[in-house]
């Protein structure tokens, strides 16, 4: 009952912010800086069509936590909603690696006796199974590193660089609605070509 209280509330937050629109077309509130960061990493990218309520994938709006572009040309862009009273967050990722289709390696710290030792591991381990959606085939991946630890996280293969979305497991979703989310999120993507 708690939890229906909850989605309930996040629904009235941001009226249509997770409103079912065309699969087709990048909503054009948020076109803008998609076709910004496609232009600037001059490489193909994906805008979500649907995002979770309260987010909307507006960059520079106001839910917006992260942009990072580095100089390879991987980017990471971040929505972030913090719930008010231990109501929980909704925080997704998108990253893109143009031209590279490895999973990236992530720093750790590996404990060992007296010393700490500094090491390196996949960002994404654990795979749970394929999600085919429009012609991609994204792997589930459970354990991740970085900005997406704690998350759930589908990548994928396009035209030669690698891709993924992620969103953090944390009331008021559960790993189940988490799991629809992204499969939802998948479905919704369109491809934004760079221009000039």
């Amino acid at each position: 009952m708690v939890a229906g209280v909850v989605a309930l509330a996040l629904t009235a937050l941001v009226p249509g912010a997770s409103a079912k629109t065309s699969a087709n077309a990048c909503p054009a509130a948020w076109k803008t800086g998609w076709q910004h960061l496609a232009n600037t990493v001059k490489a193909p990218v994906y805008c979500p069509a649907w995002m979770p309520n309260p987010l909307d994938a507006l960059i520079r709006g106001d839910w917006q936590d992260i942009y990072s572009i580095d100089k390879d040309r991987s980017y990471l862009v971040s929505f972030l909603y913090h719930g008010e009273g231990g109501s929980g967050d909704v925080h997704v990722n998108f990253r893109g690696y143009p031209g590279r289709t490895a999973i990236p390696r992530c720093r750790t710290i590996l404990p060992s006796g007296k010393r700490t030792l500094h090491g390196t591991t996949p960002c994404f381990s654990n795979p749970a199974g394929v999600y085919r959606v429009k012609g991609i085939a994204a792997t589930l991946y459970l354990v991740n590193q970085d900005a997406d630890q704690w998350h759930y996280l589908l990548a994928w293969r396009h035209a030669g660089s690698l891709y993924a979305v992620s969103e953090h497991v944390i009331k008021p979703y559960s790993g189940v609605q988490i799991r629809k989310n992204l499969d939802r999120l998948l479905t919704s993507l369109v491809l934004v070509q760079p221009r000039g």
